[in-house]
């Protein structure tokens, strides 16, 4: 059963503004960890099976994972090639 995806205006912001390429990267990698989030992510501090991390060439997104609501919270999304920035750009859940 394939978990649904969350995540807030802000993060989404963040992903709208990624350019193509990257975006359909990530978006790729998200849609992979609502069919299988323990295998296509990555450990998030402690091996909890809770707190899971995506990470792709140009972004880096935390994740909640909520198996009993079968949902997937983006808590925090990082990018490095937003247009005019040199530097890593985040949005978190508010």
């Amino acid at each position: 059963m394939a978990f649904r995806l969350k995540y807030s205006a802000s993060t989404e912001a963040v992903h709208d503004a990624m350019p193509a390429a990257e975006s359909e990267q990530l978006s790729l990698a998200l849609a992979a960890a609502c069919e299988d989030p323990i295998a296509a992510t990555e450990v998030y501090g402690e091996d909890d099976g809770v707190m899971r991390t995506i990470v792709t060439e140009h972004a880096i997104a935390v994740i909640l994972v909520g198996h009993i609501t079968k949902t997937l919270t983006v808590l925090q999304l990082r990018s490095c090639c937003l247009s005019g920035h040199d530097r890593w750009v985040s949005a978190g859940q508010a």
